[in-house]
């Protein structure tokens, strides 16, 4: 009797561990890690021999490592759109139709609309504590600098500390501006203009040709001095009023300080995993590394072979490695999908007013943020689930980052949204070894708001076509990128439109240097016809949605813009360190 008792107990006890366990495995957390303009090939995993990134090769030999990850658009904004939803940005209005592809002011009114479904939502709703800590970059606020209505906190998100819009050279002093090419346009032009005709006013007067009223010197000075003294209003006051640091909805640093700011975030992040060790959690660590302004603590600064760049990629590499050792010291490792990614590729026309480079490497593909050559969207993508995922896998099948929203969502419980459709695939089934192809027969590739190139990868054939509608002109002649412009544009004189289209075979030629012909490729029109009917059924699925990225939804609206203090224009505070002991 006392004995079938303790074979019962027994029983009922490995009963216990197994559905613990097997709770455990269906309810796994998740660290989704998204570096800002890393190339793929910076990190040692993708073959840099120079770039020390020690944390993000041992995350890569703990896990599967995509050859062929790409990113569902070639630009911040519309990239972490469809990252956060699994959905093309053009079905959430998340694709600008002018040259200006990202939000530039934290007091526009445009952003991810609150219909859209991240996966936040989803897991929130799973009883999941979910987290964004870094970059954001999909709108703040609607109708007025409180409602808050495009905020993390509004798309699922229980805490968020970080940068609502991006990390601009703006933002560090000496660093150079990105609006170079307006303020020429807006100001420098006006400027000249009414120089040339006060010059050529007064020389007509003075040979007595023309008789010009004393008010008309007057008003062309004054013309000037407006327009001269909007742009020194916008230059003393677009860093404290554009980048700055918040907690949940309270700014909490303003301007940002560049000082021990990784260090800052990785510590918010760590303290995040400590205080939900006991309950299924998602964070989302979206680093400012690598768009520019660059920056690094004394602890990296000149210590990579890579300048400025090396520095901030080495220190981007340390934060990933204290997240992996925080899950290790709290045995959540093994319970825990981790993920690591880039929003786009390198940013090749990064150059300072110094002349210096500050971009990444794309490795041998051609191109790199902004165009959806292979160096725009192939970018790092790595998996680590000790145990359920197989360790040192490489796959070399066609992969996006909208793939997460649904990954995610199956493993947390969560069924798909029904009333919409969802782009990205599961990914388990490829990672696991279950399916050796990607579910993804076509990609369509973005450039903002036009289709740019199809990728078609057909079943029962090795053969990855992918056809370009048009293309960017580089510039100078013989570059790699638009470095005229700083980033290539979507349409009008910038592009190149080909009829037929450019088409390519990327599994033999992934630098995308030898387009194919009639002669080259027998099959060069049927594959062409096929590509060109899935582009029309995919077209025949969108729908008219507002434009988030319009110019009125673009442009800076005072009464949006935010502020720590009362006193009007003059934003300034420093609350990091206070709120930072107190965080929950």
């Amino acid at each position: 009797m006392l004995r079938a008792r303790k074979m019962r107990t027994l029983l009922l006890l490995l009963l216990f561990i197994y559905e613990a366990r097997s709770h455990a495995v269906s309810t796994p957390n998740f660290v989704l890690l998204m570096a800002d303009d890393l190339g793929i090939g910076d990190p040692g995993c993708y073959g840099n021999k120079t770039l020390r990134t020690p944390n993000i090769d041992r995350l890569a030999r703990g896990g599967v490592k995509l050859t062929q990850h790409l990113a569902a658009s070639p630009l911040c904004t519309p990239s972490r759109a469809a990252f956060m939803t699994g959905r093309y940005p053009i079905r959430s209005g998340m694709a600008s139709r002018s040259q200006v592809g990202v939000f530039v002011f934290s007091a526009s009114s445009g952003g991810l609309p609150h219909s859209e479904i991240t996966f936040a939502k989803l897991l929130k709703n799973q009883g999941y504590s979910t987290a964004l800590i870094g970059k954001w970059h999909l709108g703040t606020s609607c109708h007025n600098r409180t409602d808050l209505c495009h905020h993390p906190l509004s798309h699922g998100f229980d805490y968020f500390h970080g940068l609502p819009v991006t990390n601009l050279r703006d933002c560090k002093p000496g660093e150079g501006s990105v609006f170079t090419r307006a303020l020429r346009l807006l100001v420098f032009l006006p400027l000249q203009v009414i120089a040339i005709t006060l010059l050529t006013l007064a020389v007509l007067r003075w040979l007595g040709l023309v008789q010009v009223p004393p008010c008309i010197f007057f008003c062309l000075f004054f013309l000037a001095a407006l327009v001269l003294g909007g742009l020194l209003c916008f230059l003393h006051y677009f860093r404290p009023l554009n980048c700055f640091l918040m907690r949940n909805r309270d700014i909490t640093q303003q301007p940002m300080s560049y000082d021990n700011l990784t260090q800052r975030l990785t510590a918010d992040a760590a303290q995040f995993i400590q205080r939900n060790a006991k309950t299924p959690f998602l964070l989302v660590l979206a680093f400012l590394h690598m768009h520019t302004a660059l920056f690094s603590s004394k602890d990296f600064a000149g210590k990579s072979k890579h300048g400025a760049y090396g520095d901030a990629a080495e220190e981007m590499d340390w934060s990933v490695g204290q997240i992996l050792d925080v899950l290790d010291e709290l045995k959540l490792a093994n319970n825990t999908l981790v993920y690591f990614s880039s929003d786009q590729g390198a940013h090749v026309e990064e150059v300072t007013i110094k002349g210096e480079g500050h971009g990444g490497s794309n490795g041998i593909y051609k191109g790199g943020k902004a165009n959806n050559w292979e160096g725009g969207i192939r970018v790092p993508g790595i998996l680590r689930w000790p145990g359920v995922i197989q360790a040192g896998l490489e796959i070399d099948e066609p992969t996006s980052n909208m793939d997460i929203f649904p990954t995610v969502a199956k493993l947390a419980g969560s069924p798909l949204p029904e009333d919409r459709i969802i782009d990205g695939r599961d990914l388990m089934p490829l990672l696991q070894g279950r399916s050796h192809r990607s579910d993804h027969e076509f990609l369509f590739h973005y450039c903002n708001f036009y289709l740019n190139a199809v990728r078609w990868h057909p079943q029962n054939s090795t053969s990855i076509w992918k056809a370009f509608f048009f293309t960017p002109k580089f510039f100078p002649e013989g570059a790699n990128g638009c470095f005229a412009t700083h980033v290539c544009f979507c349409h009008g004189q910038y592009v190149t439109y080909h009829d037929p289209p450019l088409l390519f075979d990327i599994s033999q030629d992934p630098r995308e240097r030898n387009p194919l012909t009639p002669t080259s490729q027998p099959r060069f029109r049927e594959i062409l016809e096929t590509m060109q009917e899935a582009a029309a059924r995919h077209a025949e699925t969108l729908r008219d949605v507002p434009n988030q990225l319009s110019l009125g939804n673009l442009i800076w609206k005072p009464w949006l813009q935010m502020c720590c203090s009362s006193s009007g224009l003059f934003c300034q505070c420093d609350w990091e360190k206070q709120v930072g002991r107190g965080s929950h």
